[in-house]
């Protein structure tokens, strides 16, 4: 194994970090710096490994989106290393979606998708998540509702209702993610909104929009005509 100690400084990953900024890294020379060490048995140092993780998935977002035991597969890749794999990542994506504050207002479905692609545009399940909104329609906070399986998050009306009752919310926006990454409406995603709508309606909530989100991009209930949302208080 050729260590990368033994390397020229300027060509050694962390040091080329710290002198010419992460700008100047590939994604495996940042890689490689998040693992640290190689792997003495299997004769790699820390930027074999890493290249050798890259070249098991086509982009970082299916690297994400890979589970501890999928990134212990890889030859010298353990417990340890699969979790600080994991762990950068992921606070990179929430990083990217404590873009907007609280008290933020969201304008378009755009700004919906940019907000919460990064965490939900990856994931391999369904997550369906509610934004809740004051008079205004700023953020209050978002409530993760349910998470399901590959094609499916059962998501019961109490479910969204309650935090939205707790908060004192105004109105809401409904997001989740098509792991399949077609963001096109379902016939259950549909009649899902339509049934929320109606609970909406009842209670004196705006249900502003419901915006699905996969890899191809994004669907938005507003932009389609499938949903009218009812005037502002």
């Amino acid at each position: 194994m050729a260590r990368i100690v033994d390397w020229p400084e300027q060509d050694r990953p962390r040091e080329k970090l710290l002198a010419r900024g992460s700008e100047a890294l590939t994604d495996a020379e940042l890689l490689a710096v998040i693992l640290g060490t190689g792997h003495a048995q299997s004769g790699l140092n820390a930027l074999d490994l890493a290249r050798a993780i890259l070249s098991r998935f086509e982009t970082l977002d299916d690297l994400g989106a890979a589970g501890i035991a999928e990134l212990r597969e890889i030859p010298g890749i353990g417990m340890v290393k699969a979790v600080q794999i994991k762990a950068a990542l992921d606070l990179g994506r929430r990083m990217l979606g404590a873009g907007r504050a609280a008290g933020t207002r969201f304008r378009t479905s755009e700004d919906i998708f940019r907000h919460y692609y990064p965490r939900l545009g990856h994931l391999r399940q369904e997550l369906f998540v509610v934004m809740l909104l004051d008079a205004r329609n700023r953020l209050i906070r978002d409530v993760t509702i349910s998470q399901g399986s590959l094609t499916e998050a059962v998501v019961h009306p109490r479910e969204v209702f309650i935090p939205v009752l707790r908060e004192s919310a105004a109105a809401i926006v409904l997001i989740h993610n098509h792991p399949s990454g077609d963001p096109s409406p379902s016939q259950s995603d549909i009649e899902l909104t339509r049934r929320l709508q109606a609970t909406a309606e009842v209670m004196g909530i705006r249900l502003l929009d419901h915006v699905i989100i996969g890899r191809e991009g994004y669907a938005s209930f507003v932009d389609r005509g499938l949903l009218k949302p009812r005037a502002g208080p």
